[in-house]
């Protein structure tokens, strides 16, 4: 199993749902970063579940810095986070027939480490190792932003339910950063939540879509062909459980324009280059062009569902009914968002850092 991603900086995810602990290893940190423990927690609490919408288990998500941090600064060795698990019910687990839920990871995982996982919440599967990968990011994106660069992610749509696009970048941003429901629209974000909530009453859940933007990124970082923008921030989202698809720019949705009305035409504002539309989300040839970075992730719907469902013994390999129980998501978008936001600049961060060197983001 690899559990590392990221060249300059790298990343690497430890742990289980109900193990004692999960966390992450950062490795190629500037030395001198500032550490802001408040913004961690705050990041943290934007993965949290909330209300019917949510599950019931709810971690506090206390972390420990054990190593690369001094006197409130990195040092530039290894930084690791851990963060224990306090709220596990193994018993939702232990002693009961190892049937496959449809959707999860059970039935290829068994497959690939030959049963001796740890299944119980989906082990390392889970999504509980999402928190592990929000801390990591909330280490880097106080960097990112020093350098001006800024990420934010929406609700686009979700239940056929369609939030309104960006309009200002900088203030949407700002908005999002302080909610633990990310949508523009306020009635919009109302009838989502309504609709979540209806859709756990029946016992089933709801996907969707999130869309993410990223200003203040320098054009020229990425590399044509296997080290694209593209290419390194689709590697970063297809890991985070759930994503199904990614969309740069408008991609699908003008697939059937013409070239005259996809092309981004150039022009001169003040000292620097910009196009007058970002139909190509900010990338061209793989490479940064100076304009905001945009795409799309699409999340499926939460396959823990409360419905019987047929499945098949992982033991006996024969076919049975499943009906799951536990504590589950009805909707995971919402809380995804923060994920998206953390493997993005992490993902920005390590291409900075091979763009520049490592001291681009040197505390000092």
């Amino acid at each position: 199993m690899k559990n590392t991603f990221g060249q300059s900086l790298s990343v690497t995810l430890f742990g289980e749902s109900h193990g004692p602990y999960i966390g992450a290893v950062l490795d190629g940190l500037a030395p001198g970063m500032d550490i802001d423990e408040d913004f961690i927690k705050h990041q943290l609490l934007l993965r949290r579940p909330s209300g019917r919408i949510s599950t019931s288990r709810v971690e506090q998500d206390e972390y420990i810095l054990a190593s690369g941090v001094f006197n409130g600064k990195t040092t530039g060795t290894p930084l690791s986070i851990l963060i224990p698990n306090t709220v596990q019910r193994s018993s939702d687990y232990e002693n009961r027939p190892r049937i496959a839920r449809p959707g999860h990871a059970d039935y290829t995982a068994s497959v690939k480490y030959h049963g001796y996982e740890d299944f119980r919440g989906g082990g390392h599967f889970s999504g509980r190792i999402t928190a592990a990968i929000v801390a990591a990011g909330a280490i880097v994106i106080p960097a990112l932003r020093k350098k001006n660069i800024m990420i934010g992610t929406h609700i686009k749509s979700c239940g056929g339910i369609k939030d309104r696009d960006f309009i200002d970048y900088q203030d949407d941003i700002k908005k999002l950063s302080d909610t633990d429901f990310p949508v523009l629209d306020d009635t919009k974000a109302f009838q989502i939540r309504q609709m979540m909530e209806s859709v756990a009453k029946e016992g089933d859940s709801v996907g969707g879509v999130l869309e993410t933007v990223v200003t203040g990124m320098c054009a020229g970082v990425g590399e044509p062909w296997f080290e694209t923008v593209e290419g390194r921030l689709s590697y970063a989202m297809y890991s985070i459980p759930a994503i199904k698809g990614v969309q740069f720019g408008d991609a699908f949705d003008m697939v059937d324009k013409k070239g005259s009305e996809y092309n981004d035409s150039f022009c001169i504002s003040g000292d620097h280059v910009e196009t007058r539309t970002n139909h190509n989300g900010g990338i061209n040839g793989g490479i940064t062009n100076g304009m905001p970075i945009i795409f799309r992730c699409a999340v499926k719907p939460t396959p823990s569902i409360y419905k019987e469902q047929d499945s098949i013994d992982l033991k006996t390999k024969e076919e049975v009914k499943l009906k799951i129980e536990g504590r589950h998501d009805p909707a995971i978008i919402h809380r995804a968002r923060i994920v998206v936001d953390s493997m993005t600049a992490l993902t920005l961060y390590d291409m900075l850092a091979q763009r520049y060197g490592t001291d681009f983001f040197f505390g000092e």
